[in-house]
């Protein structure tokens, strides 16, 4: 019989501080779920991550709580049996929360999971949210047919039979979009990265250039920027999620660069300036976890509307490409999420040679 005691994270000052413990096992079951889902470390994350997210709760409130086995070591990971993980907007959406919930796999089945997740609910009322989010992983999309559940979107599917999709219908969550994960194996033809930004540039014209940049944002930028991560959380498709439009100003920019540096998270970041106007129109960005030298993450790429039509996607994706090769070329690996209702940019990575490769689906909760 599995027993468990719920404990919430604390704060710690440094990851060899005497109260670490549990963040440190707090990382090792993260790890240990998304392995079992993947089969692969590239999705892993670092307790240095965990920590930096946990002391920088300005516009993100981060409750972190535990299942622990109370007769094991306190100082062993493995003494950590699940994690709920409640991300609660300050600034803005503060209607919603994220919620990820996870259990080491010799643990399921036992209630840990249940109990956490009503222990975070628990928190989220308390907060007077109204709207919780979750997602779920898979690592092979099913064909259309039985046995599935498409999203209301009319594009994508999951399992009906996967433990998480379970999970979350057991428990009144409705399945709103799913997302696709897809990746790029690189090398590329050089030829023809080329040769679609050749094309991109040229339909773009001379009223619009691509400018790329390392880590933190430029000043010249920062505004520009902010104004493109604003129109990010309402400009893409979002399906039936009860989200709002996100405020951010070269304030909230500049406490995020930071936040990646703290990290050791480096970024490469492609802009697309409309130059009649002076204003940045499109971006796409990589992230490098510090943990691997070879996998990259493409986090996000979005055009303005106004801006759409000109093929700015894909200048922006293969300008950045092409500076991702040249400097860091020991790179082979390339994920990225896109909702499958998002044909504009699905196409884009399919051009340039990324392969579906599993994917996610994204619920919604009321509360």
């Amino acid at each position: 019989m599995t027993v468990w005691t719920l404990q919430d994270v604390p704060v710690p000052s440094s990851l060899d501080a005497p109260d670490a413990a549990l963040l440190h096992g707090l990382v090792d079951a993260q790890n240990a779920v998304v392995r079992a889902e993947w089969g692969t470390d590239d999705f892993t994350t670092t307790a240095r991550r965990s920590l930096s997210r946990l002391q920088h709760q300005e516009y993100q409130r981060r409750v972190r709580l535990l299942a622990v086995d109370p007769a094991a070591d306190p100082a062993d990971p493995a003494s950590v049996l699940g994690f709920a993980c409640l991300d609660l907007p300050q600034r803005d959406n503060t209607h919603t929360g994220w919620l990820e919930i996870g259990v080491r796999e010799q643990h399921r089945g036992a209630g840990v999971g249940g109990a956490l997740h009503e222990a975070a609910l628990d928190v989220a009322r308390a907060a007077g949210r109204t709207h919780l989010m979750a997602e779920t992983d898979q690592a092979v999309e099913p064909a259309p047919g039985p046995g599935t559940l498409a999203a209301p979107t009319g594009e994508g599917r999951v399992a009906a039979d996967a433990a998480g999709v379970r999970f979350a219908l057991a428990r009144g969550w409705r399945l709103e979009q799913v997302a696709r994960h897809s990746r790029l194996t690189l090398p590329v033809d050089a030829a023809a990265l080329e040769a679609h930004r050749g094309a991109a540039v040229a339909a773009a014209g001379p009223d619009y250039r691509a400018v790329t940049w390392e880590d933190a944002t430029p000043d010249a930028w920062a505004d520009a920027m902010a104004e493109l991560r604003t129109r990010m959380s309402t400009d893409e498709p979002t399906g039936g999620l009860a989200v709002e439009e996100e405020h951010w100003d070269a304030a909230r920019v500049r406490a995020l660069d930071a936040e990646y540096a703290e990290r050791d998270e480096h970024r490469l970041t492609t802009a697309v300036e409309h130059v009649p106007s002076g204003r940045l129109v499109a971006y796409s960005g990589f992230m490098m976890p510090p943990h691997t030298q070879d996998f990259v993450w493409q986090e996000d790429t979005l055009v303005l509307r106004e801006h759409r039509g000109h093929r700015l996607g894909m200048l922006a994706k293969t300008v950045q490409l092409q500076a991702l090769v040249a400097r860091r070329p020991q790179v082979c690996r390339i994920s990225t999420w896109n909702a499958e209702e998002n044909r504009w940019m699905l196409a884009i990575n399919v051009a340039l040679g990324f392969r579906p490769a599993g994917g996610t689906g994204v619920w919604q909760l009321t509360l």
